[in-house]
């Protein structure tokens, strides 16, 4: 008799919709043991990065993409977009909040986009990162301890999930009523610093981890040359001397996550802030080695706006809620579960509607919340629904990564990351290396 054909699909499928934590880990198991022996490996972009900081290739962005529902078809047409362009520099990340409201954990998130991987033949590294790793400034000034342990809880949670790629956000303990910037500047280096060391321990023998810091809250004023020196001096003060550091830092240049709702239910303009981008990425580079400047909140911004990204010489451009958009506003998205969601909200999210604004702005606003309660719903449609949305969202991927220039990369990312394949033992400080290579073995 012959062998049975692997089913992917449905391995992956089983993954989702268990509730049974022991299953859900066996067959997240299963699907990196297929993924390495088919040449799948998670990897770390900081030796892209650090290239593109010695300028040995520039004119291109990295899209990082959140994937908060319909996460295994919208992976799928990432990596066949991907084959199409020739690319392999693409990140698939995660914010800690969305892994709340969407119900996906770090282990499943990562097996989801390795299934994926598996399933449309693509081959080499894959990025998985951590998105806004962030500090709660409330709770870190009642009991700054706590916080931070918090934080390396779900950081040893994302790395031990083939997370190899982290966001530190530590720019919400800015504080800017004090007159040196410096002085604004201190917590935030701190904590980062902080973070950074632990990341350094923690990870996996053989592998440096990316991490990225950040200088400006996302949606509060918009970060300077003097915020970035600040920082990166005094972070560096603060890193324990020998130790890697950070390979990019994400600043504030005027976008919002999300964007801005109108009372129509459509997006504000926004004017972004090309110079402070081109400038810092410079400084960045330049000064500091990293591989530049970060956009974040920009999957709502006009189209026309995207080929300046690789213009600027933006690293990296994070990209989450116009997905998410798209999946809800398609004309393939079933009207009765459309509306199943936004009386579910009526209910549940109440509590978050404010005097003045119409039912589109709460709808649009709070609808994310419904993704994790209503995961097993959407992931439960029928294959030629999801299909038919992820086809609509594929022909967007493919303009993006046209107008980022992030196409005709992968012999750049097989010359500067190297695959590794890493055993986890129980401890996660005793991770290994155990394969170096350029395929599978």
């Amino acid at each position: 008799m012959g062998r049975k054909p692997l089913d992917i699909d449905k391995i992956l499928t089983d993954l989702v919709l268990t509730d049974d934590t022991l299953t859900k880990k066996k067959l997240a198991k299963k699907i990196w043991g297929i993924a390495y022996k088919k040449g799948i490996y998670p990897s770390s972009i900081h030796d892209y990065y650090m290239a593109r900081g010695r300028d040995e290739f520039k004119g291109s962005t990295v899209p990082a993409i959140n994937l908060r529902t319909l996460t295994y078809d919208l992976a799928k047409a990432i990596f066949r977009v991907g084959k199409k362009n020739n690319a392999k520099a693409f990140i698939f990340e995660i914010a800690k909040s969305e892994m709340g409201y969407t119900a996906q954990t770090p282990a499943e998130y990562s097996a989801v986009i390795l299934a994926a991987a598996i399933k449309e033949g693509f081959s080499g590294p894959v990025f998985i990162q951590g998105d806004h790793f962030q500090a709660n400034l409330k709770k870190y000034q009642e009991n700054p301890a706590k916080e931070i342990d918090a934080l390396q809880a779900i950081i040893t949670e994302a790395v031990a999930a083939g997370f190899y790629n982290i966001d530190i956000d530590s720019s919400t303990l800015v504080d800017l009523s004090k007159p040196k910037v410096k002085d604004q500047q201190y917590l935030n280096y701190e904590v980062c610093a902080k973070l950074t060391q632990f990341i350094r321990r923690i990870q996996p023998k053989g592998l440096t981890v990316s991490v990225g810091g950040e200088i400006g809250e996302v949606g509060h004023q918009n970060s300077t040359c003097e915020d970035l020196r600040a920082y990166m001096e005094g972070f560096k003060q603060r890193l324990r001397k020998g130790l890697i550091g950070i390979s990019k830092i994400s600043i504030q240049t005027g976008t919002s996550h999300g964007g801005v709702v109108l009372p129509d239910g459509s997006i504000a303009q926004v004017k972004l802030d090309f110079d402070t981008l081109l400038k810092l990425g410079e400084i960045a580079r330049k000064e500091f080695g990293m591989g530049g400047a970060v956009q974040h909140g920009a999957s709502t911004l006009p189209e026309e706006a995207f080929h300046k990204f690789a213009e600027c010489q933006t690293c990296e451009v994070h990209l989450a809620t116009g997905f998410q958009n798209m999946v809800f506003d398609s004309k393939h998205f079933p009207a009765d579960l459309k509306k199943k969601i936004y009386d579910w909200l009526k209910v549940n999210a109440a509590n978050e509607a404010k005097a003045g604004e119409t039912e589109e702005q709460f709808f649009y606003k709070t609808r994310k919340k419904a993704l994790g309660p209503f995961k097993k719903d959407i992931m439960n449609l029928p294959q030629v629904t999801r299909d038919a949305i992820a086809s609509e969202i594929e022909n967007k991927f493919d303009f993006l990564f046209k107008q980022l220039n992030a196409v005709n990369n992968a012999n750049l990312v097989d010359k500067y990351v190297v695959l590794k394949r890493v055993i986890m033992r129980k401890r996660q400080d005793a991770a290994a290396v155990v394969h170096d290579g350029q395929g599978a073995d």
